[in-house]
């Protein structure tokens, strides 16, 4: 078992790090908070062309074959950046279950346009606030043409394409892959915590669509894909968490009061070391879940839980701590600090609420202590 990356995996790292430093400064999520663009279209474009976002994805569909941890560090350094792409609906979660459920059709035609971020794929699972249950699924496909509303989707204004489960004709909870250009797709703006990260509310009426994976089983495929998206969610919160305490403890070396810096002060000091902790705890939880998704240990719903959970509580609190340090002048709209603070409260969300992970945590926990009673 190693939890380090390699030698290549760490160049690939520095890689990454230096052309985002060029192309995504911190000037350019701003842009895009301040338009009505739902991504960063040209920095998702060179993305693509360089190779990153094609890792996990075949060579026989246009992808680098790379796997897994080397998708990991490109998460974490797209978080360290605070990019505004849509990473978390396309390569986590739609290209995932293209890959686990998709016809040799769908995966050719979708998954090379990924791997060169000249396509966008969103999920549409919520109807309504609250967490989605297979209970609460209202629409519906009859004849192959899908009808009913999701509320919110995120990366919904600009995708390509949309992974929606509805229910089919038997009644049971399937996967339908709707190409969002056809007719009967409306789109309307949605607005969320973080404007660079937008939201759409989607409405289909009489709208084709094609199945996606076996009939009835679309809430099992979609929580198989949600354990591998958390694990790279997970790097991208711990990417923007270690870059939001950075702020904080720069500024506090440079910010002068009383004549000494305010890094001096005992409560300033305790703020920093309690980020520093749950950064570093949420590390060690997201190294543990990259290492079972990349060998398909029998431990990644464990491991991607506890990534979830701990990365979640990580971003959160180093957010909300680089404003307390940066004081009254970290709450305006001119520094930086709410940006992380926005992104940070997004990603919580964006895969189920923290009080949902925390469940499957203990659940998973409880039920890998009575499988280890069984066997003794």
């Amino acid at each position: 078992m190693q939890f380090q990356f390699s030698e290549e995996q760490n160049e690939l790292r520095n890689i990454i790090q230096r052309f985002l430093e060029k192309e995504c400064p911190i000037s350019a999520t701003r842009s895009v908070m301040d338009s009505a663009a739902g991504h960063d279209a040209a920095l998702w474009q060179k993305i693509g062309a360089n190779g990153f976002l094609a890792a996990a994805i075949p060579e026989e569909f246009g992808g680098a074959g790379s796997g897994y941890l080397e998708l990991c560090v490109v998460a974490e350094e797209c978080g360290r950046a605070l990019a505004a792409v849509p990473t978390v609906s396309t390569v986590y979660q739609a290209a995932e279950l293209l890959q686990l459920a998709g016809s040799h059709a769908q995966k050719a035609k979708w998954l090379p346009q990924i791997a060169a971020g000249e396509a966008i794929g969103a999920i549409a699972l919520q109807e309504g606030i609250g967490e989605m249950i297979p209970e609460r699924v209202t629409a519906h496909v009859r004849g192959g043409k899908l009808s009913g509303g999701k509320s919110p989707v995120a990366d919904g204004l600009e995708a390509d394409f949309a992974i929606v489960m509805a229910r089919d004709e038997a009644g049971g909870h399937s996967l339908f892959l709707a190409d969002l250009r056809n007719e009967g797709v409306e789109r309307t703006f949605i607005k969320t915590i973080d404007p660079s990260r937008k939201h759409a509310k989607l409405h289909f009426a009489e709208t084709s669509v094609e199945p996606l994976g076996e009939s009835g089983q679309g809430w099992r495929l979609l929580q198989q894909v949600r354990d591998r998206a958390a694990v790279l969610t997970a790097f991208e919160q711990v990417g923007g968490a270690d870059r939001a305490l950075r702020m904080a403890r720069d500024y506090a070396m440079e910010r002068y009061a009383f004549g000494r810096p305010i890094a001096s002060f005992q409560a300033i000091k305790h703020t920093l070391a309690d980020s520093y902790v749950a950064n570093e705890l949420a590390r060690s939880n997201a190294y543990y879940g990259a290492w079972a998704l990349s060998v398909g240990s029998d431990k990644l719903p464990i491991a991607a839980a506890g990534a979830r959970v701990a990365a979640t509580q990580a971003f959160q609190l180093a957010s909300a701590n680089n404003i307390q340090v940066h004081g009254g002048m970290g709450f305006t709209w001119e520094f930086d600090c709410h940006l992380f603070y926005r992104r940070s409260n997004f990603l919580a969300l964006t895969l189920g609420g923290p009080a949902l992970w925390e469940s499957r945590l203990i659940e998973r926990l409880h039920a890998d202590m009575r499988e280890g009673e069984k066997m003794i």
